[in-house]
């Protein structure tokens, strides 16, 4: 079904450079975007700060866990995201927030390579490059760009990797980039199984169903008994429920956008079937955030559509004319509504550094009850706790934002909370008109 993506013209080196050239600016943007989001405090505990004190735990040789989601958690019966371990070495050398965001702008701007380079090949160097770049700024890698960290950046390359080697049908590299994915996610062993689906569909049926049962198992497995085994609750922390036929408008706006960018000739390769596992989970949940196209759940199904994309453009040759213009002005328009969230922040410069003078009083190795904003400031020298107006937790110091964020109560409960805390103790030891910083007496 897949035929030889080889081209008949030789590329020039010019064009082999080109992807590198692609992934190397959306590097520099992606990282740029993230730190400074850290630095003017609109990335967030939930998710960032979970992740760094999992990493953190990891870079110390400790069972991750992630206080912020309750006391001595474990993480990985949150999620199974073992493949984090691989960042612990890099935090050892920077042990930051910015480590995490950082690794996943890389991880990111890497999946432009395969990308950028499947679409040289059918479109030539410009438009190719033009399609490269309508790639870097997708809207569902941009939503996780701007929402802090989260482990499908590793997913990201190695589905842009595996579905290039599914072109070129070089069957084994395949499934050897795509094995990885039951390391990353829960999920994503169905992806897996969706790549066994592919291989059967081109007759490789011997590997193709092989890969598909391992990937069903695998999930089964994850989904059914080690993540119950290691939640203390004893169960899956996400099942949700079901929720198939409510959302219909917002969920069709999704899939009409994830189309759209490749003038819909993704509709027409098989390669598109790596994106039913995620769409399928998404659209049937009863949770409303998985429908639409913020946060980071598209960000896996960017190079999928893409790569789709230009498969479909060369085996119809109408669709090359738009495919460029499509994803670049699509992209354009993601770039835009993204950008609009990246401000300057909830504070002023002055009250910035007001707040990190207060957050340098507490000792490093203190255990913290933060704020969702504060979290990450202090998630790589504390044991930080997350401020939601109902814990019973006492630490000793307690930092709390104003003005607070609503999620996940109410203002009114939090204030309520902050000021039991006050007459039950706790001691107002430094504050601005941004952020209360109480002590236990």
């Amino acid at each position: 079904m897949l035929i030889d993506f080889a081209p008949a013209r030789a590329r020039t080196r010019e064009s082999r450079a080109v992807p590198y050239v692609v992934a190397a600016v959306a590097f520099a943007g992606y990282a740029a975007w993230s730190l400074q989001r850290l630095r003017t405090f609109d990335a967030s505990g939930f998710d960032l700060g979970i992740f760094e004190q999992a990493v953190r735990s990891y870079a110390h040789g400790h069972w991750p866990v992630s206080d912020l989601l309750g006391p001595g958690t474990p993480t990985l019966g949150d999620h199974f995201h073992p493949i984090l371990a691989l960042l612990a070495p890099c935090y050892l050398l920077w042990p930051s927030p910015g480590c995490l965001l950082v690794a996943q702008a890389l991880l990111f701007a890497l999946s432009a390579v395969p990308v950028t380079r499947c679409a040289i090949l059918v479109l030539g160097s410009r438009r190719g490059a033009l399609v490269g770049a309508g790639y870097v700024l997708s809207w569902g890698l941009l939503s996780a760009v701007n929402f802090d960290f989260h482990e499908v950046c590793f997913a990201v390359p190695m589905l842009a990797f595996t579905a290039e080697h599914l072109l070129h049908g070089r069957w084994r590299p395949a499934v050897w980039c795509a094995l990885p994915l039951v390391l990353v996610k829960e999920d994503l062993p169905l992806t897996l199984a969706a790549v066994g689906v592919v291989l059967v569909l081109n007759r490789q049926r011997r590997l193709g169903w092989t890969v598909l049962v391992f990937g069903v198992a695998a999930s089964a497995l994850l989904f059914l008994v080690v993540l119950p085994a290691l939640n203390p609750a004893g169960a899956y922390a996400h099942g949700g429920g079901f929720n198939p036929f409510s959302g219909a408008i917002v969920k069709v706006s999704m899939l009409l956008a994830l189309l759209v960018p490749t003038a819909f000739a993704a509709l027409r390769s098989p390669l598109l079937l790596l994106a039913v596992p995620t769409l399928l989970w998404r659209l049937v949940s009863a949770n409303d955030r998985y429908w639409g196209m913020g946060y980071h759940y598209s960000a896996v199904l960017m190079p999928v559509v893409f790569l789709a994309g230009v498969h479909g453009a060369r085996r119809f040759g109408g669709f090359k004319r738009y495919l460029p213009v499509c994803a670049v002005v699509v992209g354009l328009g993601s770039l835009g509504l993204q950008a609009a969230h990246l401000t300057s922040g909830v504070w002023t410069p002055s009250q910035r550094a007001g707040i990190d003078a207060v957050l340098a009083r507490i000792p490093d190795g203190a255990t913290v009850l933060a704020s969702n904003r504060l979290a990450p400031r202090l998630t790589s020298r504390c044991t930080v706790l997350f401020f939601d107006g109902g814990t019973d937790q006492r630490p000793e110091w307690v930092v709390v934002a104003t003005p607070e964020q609503s999620w996940p109560t109410t203002l009114q409960t939090k204030a309520a909370a902050l000021a039991d805390l006050e007459h039950t103790g706790y001691l107002r030891v430094d504050g601005t008109d941004s952020v209360v910083l109480l002590h236990r007496e």
